[in-house]
């Protein structure tokens, strides 16, 4: 079990393989109790990423292999102004245009991607939460899969790449 004054580290497991990422409950403590919730309601079991865009990012936590948006609890409050960068390898929140819309979404960046990190409150950002400490090869390999259209979405993998399970180290 985590001490409760450090950050700590999730395992994910998906059909591409396995990666680790610490949390940055010290700097994003709302984004974190959140995305913890879901970890532990296991809300991520079984969900894709959806959204994936070579040299950009991928996207998920909200939809299940069907196309089916998952419910999600409430939106939580904007976390962007932490300091914290949208840097390869970081985890960062999906939001609509709505600064405090994000719910479960989140992305990992697959390379630094400043024009999301907050600028002001003309250009909030997307709060980053964690970092990939490892398997991050396995978050490279999703960038080489195939996309394509699914109904209104874009960027969709044409083969899934699943979340199998998330839990706390």
């Amino acid at each position: 079990m985590q001490d409760q004054n450090t950050n700590p580290t999730v395992v994910f497991k998906t059909n591409k393989g396995t990666f680790e990422a610490v949390l940055y409950k010290d700097k994003a403590p709302i984004t974190v109790e959140n995305f913890l919730q879901y970890v532990k309601d296991k809300f991520f079991d079984g969900t894709i990423f959806h959204r994936i865009i070579p040299g950009f990012m991928a996207q998920g936590g909200g939809f299940d292999p069907s196309g089916n948006q998952k419910p999600t609890r409430a939106p939580i409050k904007n976390e962007a102004e932490n300091g914290l960068k949208n840097d390869r390898g970081t985890l960062a929140m999906a939001r609509t245009m709505v600064v405090d819309s994000a719910t479960s979404q989140f992305f990992i960046n697959f390379v630094d991607n400043s024009f999301l990190d907050y600028a002001g409150k003309n250009n909030f950002g997307y709060a980053v939460f964690g970092k990939v400490t490892e398997g991050m090869d396995v978050v490279d390999s999703m960038a080489k899969v195939k996309t394509g259209s699914r109904g209104p979405f874009q960027d969709w993998p044409v083969e899934d790449v699943t979340i199998e399970s998330v839990e706390v180290k």
